[in-house]
């Protein structure tokens, strides 16, 4: 049996790595100005985050269905027999449900995995699906094998700013009034389902450390169970020497730790806002 992987650009996976590992990805729309442009096709992120500063309006929403089906179809009939489809967590998006309907058309020859995963977490799970296909298992195999884990994976996120959480309603504009005026950064951490506020700190500097003081905790309580993770960093930066900084900050903190960096997908960034850095750790699936 052949198996193809496909997954959403919520994945940070771009469509040039996606051709390199011979993964189809479904581009996540971003509404600008009541405008849609589609991750990864016709919005990189030079242009998105000078949209950002410029104060547009920006929203996402889940992929069309016809977009979801037109890649199902095409790897069913290039020489594919199954699917193995993994969108971005049912907990942050109604996409996964929708696919789930849609697979029900093909006779069990799509398998929809929800991993509950989303960003670098949900590139190691597409990585992970790529390694079980090679090694021979069946697309209900690594459905079974990738949701086994789906809640053994952990992101922690800061902002800059608290603007675009209050856009997309995260939080109240009192609070983000409030926050603003006392320098408040509220550290965030997805687990699985939801996005859920995990402290909140004065300065981005001392949530930042926050963060790395979560993480290298985290990182050990995981190694205490045995399991064999990944440990990354991302996040949202649209100047160079920040995205420098964060990732010397996480390799300090993690010496010797082959620590992997992702920018935060343009569908993600549209909530935190530009500036915002995340940490994360993926449980590795064994083949």
């Amino acid at each position: 049996m052949k198996t193809a992987i496909i997954t959403d650009s919520n994945s940070g996976i771009t469509r040039e790595l996606g051709e390199q590992w011979g993964v189809r990805i479904v581009p996540m729309p971003i509404i600008i100005e009541n405008e849609t442009y589609y991750e990864g096709v016709d919005l990189f992120p030079e242009e998105f985050f000078r949209m950002l500063r410029e104060g547009k309006s920006v929203s996402t929403s889940q992929p069309a269905p016809e977009d979801i089906l037109r890649l199902w179809e095409e790897a069913l009939s290039s020489g594919y027999d199954e699917v193995v489809y993994i969108p971005m967590t049912s907990g942050l998006s109604s996409s996964c449900q929708t696919a789930l309907i849609l697979a029900a058309d093909f006779g069990g020859r799509v398998q929809v995995a929800d991993n509950r995963q989303i960003s670098v977490p949900l590139k190691n799970a597409v990585r992970d699906a790529l390694a079980l296909a090679e090694a021979g298992l069946s697309a209900q195999e690594i459905k079974a094998r990738l949701e086994a884990v789906g809640m053994d994976s952990l992101i922690y996120i800061g902002v800059d700013t608290l603007e675009y959480l209050k856009k997309g309603g995260r939080i109240t504009p009192a609070a983000a009034a409030m926050g603003t005026v006392l320098g408040i950064k509220p550290l965030l951490t997805i687990k699985g389902e939801k996005l859920d506020t995990f402290a909140k700190v004065r300065g981005t500097r001392q949530c930042k450390a926050r963060l790395l003081e979560a993480m290298k905790k985290s990182v050990e309580e995981y190694r205490a169970k045995g399991w064999d993770i990944r440990v990354d960093a991302s996040g949202s930066f649209d100047r160079r020497e920040e995205e420098e900084e964060w990732l010397a900050l996480a390799a300090q903190t993690f010496p010797g730790e082959p620590v992997q960096y992702d920018p935060l997908t343009l569908s993600i960034a549209s909530h935190t806002g530009p500036g915002a850095f995340a940490m994360g750790i993926s449980r590795r699936i064994a083949v």
